[in-house]
């Protein structure tokens, strides 16, 4: 019961923070959990996460987000168009997450989209704000930002699969 809470409580909202710093880095690697067979999508509505052609193509274009967030003229991850990209793919993942651990495939959109704006607004102003205190290039932060953001997915990840 402990570890169910915790998923719903922690887990699922902590894949919308990632979401939020980073959008297609949390599907990503779950997809590559579903791949090796940690996240039993299986006969599931996102038993499509589990392929290999899929992890390998979502993985190319999380690397290529990852190399271009760190150029300026990429429009802010607070902009219009973005965050919408961010609370789709967010609510998207929270929606198989919770198909994944039988639960409700909604309330884990919806809380992953409460993560989504904690990570969007949040992660863009202890960005901005790091960058001014330590006078250092802003990409110097987003590297630290990417560590985080795969961080808080495999911490949400191997919880989720306990």
């Amino acid at each position: 019961m402990g570890i169910q809470m915790m998923s719903w409580l922690v887990a699922i909202p902590l894949l919308g923070v990632a979401t939020g710093m980073r959008s297609l880095t949390p599907m990503a690697i779950l997809c590559w959990y579903a791949v090796l067979g940690y996240l039993p999508v299986e006969g599931t509505w996102a038993g499509w996460t589990a392929r290999l052609s899929i992890a390998i193509a979502i993985t190319v274009l999380a690397l290529g987000e990852l190399i271009a967030d760190k150029f300026p003229r990429i429009p802010d991850r607070i902009s219009v168009g973005p965050l919408v990209w961010r609370f789709a793919l967010g609510g998207l993942i929270g929606a198989i997450a919770g198909s994944a651990i039988n639960g409700s495939s909604l309330e884990a959109a919806l809380l992953t989209l409460v993560g989504v704006a904690i990570g969007a607004f949040g992660g863009y102003m202890v960005r901005r704000d790091l960058s001014e205190k330590f006078s250092c290039r802003d990409w110097q932060i987003a590297v630290v930002e990417d560590l985080a953001a795969i961080l808080f997915v495999v911490f949400a990840l191997h919880v989720l699969t306990l």
